[in-house]
């Protein structure tokens, strides 16, 4: 055991925090194939799709704007397939879905990002079928389970200048199953925030901070998750740190639920805060986690839907507005920080980048609270947006175990050992559900150090630690692509009834390295 996983289990245990139960050694994620799709940290494979009839993998490439067809029929070999082209489409491709009967729905960015985009249909085959316009930046699409309808998430981001600020909004498309040609001329219905605030205030808690943006303009969708029974959608609004629900039925925003904030300062929750302490040092802080998940995945418990989430966190960073700095920047309240000194030391907070936008309660120029990016962490919640289960430091914890040596390394270069503590920590991103026998399980995907964790959420009131894995080699050379899977950024649950070789699998697809890996999940 290396010096720096005593450190971390030593400071845990001063904490009193429980330590994470240890993975059974029986318990494993195993890859089987891994293909290769193009340049470094150029996001050549983000999204992934997959129909079960023609056993084809569908990934978004944003390094070609292509989607790549690979054929896993044999899932330990993964063969490339003709690719689509979506250069007369549009700028960028985003998000990529099939629906089970044979077709494939693409969203693909305006040249001008603020403009609306379009989404894309093929057949398995690549056969073009129509493209439909949507939303601003389209960055998200998603199929209901029944295959006959498509939800679309148009973030709307400002222009760098936030000159041009388009509306975020939803898309909803019914698919004419029997006769794919009348997509050409489909109008899709159009649910928009403005039409939920007309009739309800913005619940408070929301962040609506954008320079001259109206709460229309600054709602941002940008992940979906559709219950089981095909009736409700949660959606992401990331920078807002809320999470939007939709009656996909009515084509309408139903409620709009705030996240509220983490606190670092509970022994559950401590974190590593700094990148400059040469050590790993979780701890707890007087700082307030913003939970801003990217993704977001939903199960259904009895008679209960629950939506799970990814805790990444992200800040608004453009060239004529930056919410962004580090603690170290800002001037602190001496009543609220009396050891404001202290804590502004690069080695314990002054590092940990924050929010201008927030924590001055009482309007005096100076900084009564401190927040965060982020929760390092996946939680539980109701459909009405109870916070059930939250993971705490259980993510940093895992990772100082098993790699003590590149605890919250990057994701682009390897000798990075913290690299990430002053950011979001081990960031994750990915999430996705899937049942196995009598199981059900969540698969977390962790975008800067790497790798996949696995929690037992059958009970998603209790979840419990199953184990990690990490596809990536740190002894490699990450920009010459000897480094393995980095950053994981989309998760693919195949259940075994629809799985090539008739055994359930994970597809992940890695944004840094341009990988796609299949694990197999025989082990669970």
């Amino acid at each position: 055991m290396s010096t720096r996983k005593f450190t971390v289990l030593t400071t845990i245990a001063l904490l009193g925090v429980t330590a994470f139960p240890e993975a059974s050694q029986a318990q494993s994620l195993t890859v089987v194939g891994t293909y290769s799709h193009g340049g470094f940290d150029e996001g050549a494979a983000e999204i992934a799709a997959y129909d079960a009839e023609s056993q084809q993998l569908f990934i978004t490439n944003a390094e070609d704007n292509t989607i790549d067809r690979l054929d896993i029929t044999v899932p330990s070999s993964p063969q490339a397939k003709e690719t689509l082209d979506l250069n007369a489409y549009g700028a960028g491709v985003n998000s990529v879905a099939t629906n089970g009967n044979g077709l494939v729905a693409v969203a693909v960015e305006a040249d001008t990002q603020q403009d609306p985009g379009s989404v894309v249909f093929f057949t398995v085959e690549g056969e073009f079928v129509a493209q439909v316009e949507v939303g601003a930046l389209p960055d998200m699409v998603a199929f209901t389970p029944d295959g006959e309808t498509l939800l679309v998430a148009n973030e709307g981001e400002p222009n760098d200048d936030y000159t041009v600020d388009p509306e975020g909004s939803m898309s909803i498309l019914a698919i004419p199953a029997f006769n794919l040609a009348l997509l050409q001329t489909h109008t899709p219905q159009t649910v928009t925030f403005g039409a939920f605030l007309a009739d309800n205030p913005l619940p408070e808690g929301v962040r609506v901070f954008g320079p001259g943006a109206t709460a229309a303009q600054d709602l941002e969708p940008e992940y979906i998750a559709i219950a089981a029974d095909g009736n409700t959608a949660f959606v992401t609004l990331q920078e807002n740190n809320a999470v939007a629900v939709v009656d996909i039925a009515a084509a309408e925003i139903t409620d709009i639920l705030p996240l509220g904030t983490k606190d670092h300062s509970l022994p559950e929750n401590a974190l590593d805060a700094s990148n400059q302490d040469g050590e790993i040092n979780i701890t707890t802080h007087p700082v307030w986690g913003l939970y801003q998940p990217d993704a977001i995945a939903t199960l259904t418990h009895g008679e209960q839907i629950y939506f799970l989430t990814a805790n990444e966190g992200d800040a608004r960073d453009y060239d004529a507005f930056s919410e962004e700095t580090r603690i170290a920047e800002l001037t602190l309240d001496p009543d609220a920080f009396p050891n404001a000194a202290v804590l502004q030391d690069e080695a314990v907070l002054g590092r940990l980048k924050t929010t201008t936008t927030l924590g001055d309660t009482d309007g005096d120029g100076d900084y009564d609270e401190l927040y965060a990016y982020g929760a390092r962490s996946f939680s539980v919640w109701t459909a009405a947006g109870e916070l059930v289960w939250d993971s705490g430091s259980a993510f940093e914890e895992i990772v100082a175990s098993e790699l003590p040596d590149d605890f919250n390394a990057t994701n682009d270069e390897n000798n990075s050992f913290d690299n990430r503590s002053d950011d979001k920590g081990p960031e994750p991103e990915g999430i996705t559900v899937g049942q196995i026998g009598a199981t059900t399980y969540a698969f977390i995907g962790l975008e800067r150090v790497g790798g996949i964790v696995v929690y037992d959420v059958t009970d998603p009131t209790a979840p419990e630690y199953v184990t990690y894995t990490n596809n990536r080699n740190f002894a490699g050379d990450a920009a010459a692509g000897t480094a393995g899977d980095l950053a994981p950024e989309g998760l693919l649950f195949i259940p075994a009834d629809e799985s090539p070789n008739g055994t359930p699998l994970l597809v992940v697809t890695n944004e840094v390295s341009g990988t796609t890996s299949i694990y197999s999940l025989a082990g669970l």
